[in-house]
C-alpha cells in the first residue's frame, strides 16, 4: 500500500492567493510586507480549520523573500515553530527569550509562530510580556489560538489582531469543486453543498470529510452517497415531508417519520432539520431573499417550486410548532410522541374544516375513515373470572371448566360455602401542590383536552331542555366536584344562577377573577351539561357586571357595613382598660406597637366600656366559679364590660374571650385572686379555651 496524503495537507495552500475566504486578512498582509508596515507581534485569531496557521507559515516565508532566493533556498532556519501547549511553562519562555538575541543567519528576519498559544500559564505568559513588547529588530511573532478570552489582556495590548471568519458555504463548495476536478472525481454539486455544510466553516473538516465520502462512493461522487456516508437527512425527505403536511396526510407522514427512525436519526434531527426546510421556504418566497439560499441552483429550484405551493401564514405557524417541539424535545418522557403530535398538528393547518381556534388543533380519525382508512381489528379473548372461597384466590376458568363446576355444585349442595367479604377503605382525596410534577402533568393533560376535534354536527343529538333541567344538571355538576375536594370552583359556579338564550347559557360574575378560573375549567362543564341534556351545541358566556361586584363584601368593614344594613341595631362594642391600670388595652399603646388587625377595625367601634383592676379580676373567680373556665385577665375585663354595657328589650351583648388564664399564676396571686396552690387545683379542673377551640 502506498503511502496516502490527505487532502488538507496535499493542498495547504502555499501563497496568500490560495487562502480560501480571507481575502480581507490576505490584502492586509500583503499590503503591511509591501509597504514595511508590519507590527512585531501578530495574533491571529478564529474557529479551527479556516487558515490561522497556513496564513503565519505563508507570512513567515515572505517577510524574508526579496524576489531574488533560488529555488532550493530554504529560510526554514529562520521559521521556527512552537506548540504552547507541550511548551507552557515559564523555563520555556526563557528559552525563547535566550534565543531570540541571537540574529539570523540567512535572510532578515526570525518568525517565531507560536500555536495555541492560550495554553501557556499565566506566569509564562507575564515572562513574556517585555519580550513581545520590546523584541529585537530582527525579530517578529505570530501567535495563533482558537480561544483568544483566555489570553490576558496585557498580551492583546502588545498584538496586533487579525480576526479569521468561518469559511461560507459556497467558498468551501468551490474549493471543494477545485479539488475534485484535481483527483480526477466526478461530483454533484448538491453533494459538495452537503459536505461543505457538515464542515460548519471549517475547510479542513471539509476536505477531511470528502477524503472520506471519496473513500466511500470512489470517482463518481453523489448526493445520495453523501447523505449515506455523512448520516444526515437528505433534502427529498423534508420535500416530501412538506408536500404530506400540506396534503393533510397524517398516516403517509407518520410512516416516513418511522422510516426515518429506522436509518438511526433521532426525533430531534428529523424536527429541528423540517424547521430549517420551513426557513428556507420562507426565505425563498422574496426574489430579495433568494441569495439567503445555501443550497445548489438545483436544489433552490426546487426550494422556488414548493414555495409557491405553501403561504406565508402557514410556514410561520409551521415554524412556530416546529420550534416549539424542538425546545420541548430534551425534557419530554415521550419525545417520540411530542415530535409526532408535533406533526400532526402541523398537517392540519390546512385543513378545511371547521373554524379552528386553537394552535393544537388536529384533524380527526373520522376524516381518515371517509377516505378509506381503516383501523386494524383488534380481537380479545373473552376470559371469566371465578372466585375460589376457600382458598381466597381468583381463578380464570373457561366456559367447558364452568359446566364441568357446576355439576359438582350440584352433587354437593349440602355443602355450605362461606363468602370472605373484602373491605374497601376509600382513601382521601389527595391534593396536589401548583409547584409539584403530578400538577405539571394534569396541566399538559388539560392542554391535550382543549385540542379541537372536528366533529360531524349533523350526528350529534340538538335536544331540547328547559332552564329547570339546566338547573337541575347544574347543581348536580355543583354536588359532584363538591365531593372532589374542588370548594372554589363550586363556590363560584353558585355565585350566580344560570339563564338560558337558546343553547346558550349566560352568567353574570362580580369580578374577572371568578370569569378566568371557570373558563379555565369550562371544558369538564360543558362535557357534563352536554351529555346529560344530551345537546352538544351548549356553550358558555360568562359577562363582569361592575354593579354585581359592589354587592359583595371583602372586608371586615364591608361585612359589618352589610351586617348594618339587614339589622341597623347591631353594634361594635370596645372594651378599654382605665389608664395606669393593670390590664393595658390598645388605645394606651402608641400607634407603632398596635397590631394590624386592631389598626383595621378600631374605626369601627361605635361605643366603648372602660373596667378597672378590681372589676377584671372579681370575673375571674366567677366565671371559674360557674363554668369551671379559667380565663385571662382582658379575657375577665371584657366579661366586666359586658355586664356594665346597658342593654334594653330583647337585646344581647355577646363577648369574645381573647385568651386563657393558664400563664397567669404569678399574676392571680399577687392581685389576690386565688394562691398558687389553689390556681394548680384550679387548673386541674378547668375547661381550657385552646381544648376547646381545637
Amino acid at each position: 500500500m502506498e503511502h496516502f496524503v490527505v487532502s488538507a495537507r496535499k493542498y495547504r495552500p502555499q501563497t496568500f492567493k490560495d487562502v480560501v475566504g480571507q481575502q480581507a486578512i490576505t490584502n492586509t498582509l500583503l499590503n503591511a510586507i509591501e509597504n514595511n508596515h508590519l507590527a512585531q507581534a501578530l495574533l491571529f485569531t478564529g474557529p479551527r480549520g479556516v487558515g490561522k496557521t497556513t496564513c503565519a507559515r505563508i507570512l513567515a516565508k515572505m517577510i524574508n523573500s526579496d524576489g531574488t532566493e533560488k529555488e532550493n533556498e530554504d529560510f526554514a532556519f529562520n521559521i521556527f515553530e512552537l506548540d504552547a501547549a507541550s511548551n507552557n511553562g515559564v523555563d520555556q519562555i526563557r528559552e525563547l527569550t535566550d534565543q531570540v538575541r541571537i540574529p539570523p543567519q540567512v535572510g532578515k528576519y526570525k518568525v517565531y509562530i507560536i500555536d495555541e498559544v492560550h495554553m501557556l500559564s499565566s506566569s509564562a505568559f507575564n515572562a513574556f510580556l517585555k519580550t513581545l513588547e520590546e523584541p529585537p529588530k530582527h525579530c517578529i511573532f505570530i501567535l495563533a489560538t482558537t480561544e483568544k478570552h483566555k489570553i490576558i489582556p496585557t498580551i492583546l495590548s502588545r498584538c496586533q489582531i487579525f480576526d479569521f471568519k468561518r469559511i461560507t458555504v459556497k467558498d468551501a463548495k468551490n474549493y471543494l469543486k477545485y479539488i475534485a476536478e484535481e483527483q480526477g472525481v466526478i461530483a454533484e454539486d448538491d453533494a459538495l453543498h452537503i459536505i461543505a455544510q457538515k464542515a460548519d466553516g471549517a475547510m479542513r473538516d471539509a476536505l477531511s470529510i470528502f477524503d472520506r465520502v471519496v473513500s466511500f462512493s470512489g470517482k463518481n461522487l453523489t448526493r445520495q452517497a453523501v447523505t449515506e456516508n455523512l448520516n444526515v437527512l437528505d433534502y427529498e425527505t423534508y420535500f416530501t415531508s412538506t408536500d404530506f403536511i400540506l396534503e393533510n396526510k397524517i398516516p403517509e407522514l407518520l410512516i416516513q417519520f418511522n422510516d426515518a427512525l429506522a436509518k438511526g436519526f433521532d426525533g430531534h434531527h428529523y424536527i429541528a432539520g423540517l424547521a430549517s426546510h420551513f426557513r428556507d421556504l420562507l426565505v425563498s418566497k422574496t426574489p430579495e431573499t433568494i441569495d439567503l439560499l445555501e443550497v445548489g441552483d438545483h436544489t433552490k429550484a426546487k426550494y422556488l417550486e414548493q414555495s409557491k405551493k405553501v403561504t406565508q401564514a402557514f410556514l410561520l405557524q409551521g415554524l412556530q410548532l416546529a420550534n416549539d417541539c424542538d425546545l420541548k424535545y430534551k425534557t419530554s418522557k415521550n419525545q417520540r410522541l411530542l415530535v409526532e403530535l408535533c406533526l400532526m398538528q402541523l398537517a392540519s393547518i390546512t385543513f378545511d374544516g371547521e373554524k379552528k381556534n386553537n394552535k393544537y388543533y388536529i384533524i380527526p380519525s373520522s376524516y381518515f375513515k371517509n377516505k378509506g382508512i381503516q383501523p386494524i381489528p383488534v380481537s380479545v379473548p373473552k376470559q371469566s373470572i371465578n372466585q375460589n372461597s376457600e382458598n381466597g384466590t381468583n381463578k380464570i376458568v373457561n366456559e367447558e371448566h364452568k359446566t364441568s363446576e357446576i355439576n359438582l355444585k350440584t352433587n354437593s349442595e349440602k355443602e355450605k360455602i362461606s363468602h370472605i367479604p373484602t373491605v374497601v377503605l376509600k382513601s382521601a382525596i389527595k391534593r396536589t401542590s401548583g409547584l409539584s410534577l403530578s400538577s405539571i402533568k394534569a396541566k399538559k393533560e388539560h392542554l391535550i383536552k382543549q385540542m379541537d376535534v372536528v366533529i360531524n354536527e349533523e350526528e350529534l343529538p340538538k335536544e331540547d331542555f328547559t332552564e329547570k333541567q339546566l338547573i337541575e344538571a347544574w347543581n348536580t355538576f355543583t354536588q359532584n366536584i363538591q365531593k372532589e375536594g374542588k370548594y372554589n370552583l363550586a363556590s363560584i359556579l353558585s355565585i350566580d344562577t344560570p339563564k338560558v338564550k337558546g343553547t346558550t347559557i349566560q352568567l353574570e360574575f362580580p369580578n374577572s377573577t371568578n370569569k378566568v378560573e371557570l373558563e379555565k375549567q369550562q371544558y369538564d362543564l360543558l362535557s357534563f351539561l352536554r351529555k346529560t341534556l344530551n345537546n352538544f351545541d351548549i356553550n358558555l358566556s360568562i359577562s363582569v357586571n361592575e354593579e354585581m361586584e359592589k354587592q359583595y363584601a371583602y372586608t371586615p368593614k364591608e361585612k359589618f357595613e352589610k351586617l348594618k344594613e339587614k339589622n341597623p341595631n347591631v353594634k361594635i362594642i370596645g372594651c378599654q382598660p382605665q389608664q395606669n391600670q393593670l390590664i393595658q388595652g390598645w388605645r394606651n399603646f402608641e400607634e407603632s406597637a398596635k397590631p394590624d388587625l386592631f389598626l383595621k377595625r378600631e374605626n369601627v367601634v361605635d361605643d366603648w366600656v372602660s373596667a378597672d383592676n378590681d372589676e377584671a379580676f372579681s370575673v375571674v373567680k366567677e366565671v371559674f366559679a360557674k363554668d369551671k373556665l379559667l380565663i385571662s385577665p382582658s379575657s375577665a375585663a371584657v366579661y366586666a364590660c359586658m355586664k356594665k354595657y346597658p342593654i334594653e328589650g330583647d337585646a344581647c351583648v355577646v363577648g369574645i374571650f381573647a385568651d386563657d388564664g393558664r400563664k397567669f399564676r404569678s399574676v392571680y396571686a399577687t392581685q389576690n385572686v386565688m394562691t398558687k396552690e389553689e390556681f394548680d387545683n384550679a387548673l386541674k379542673e378547668a375547661k381550657h379555651m385552646s381544648e376547646l377551640a381545637y
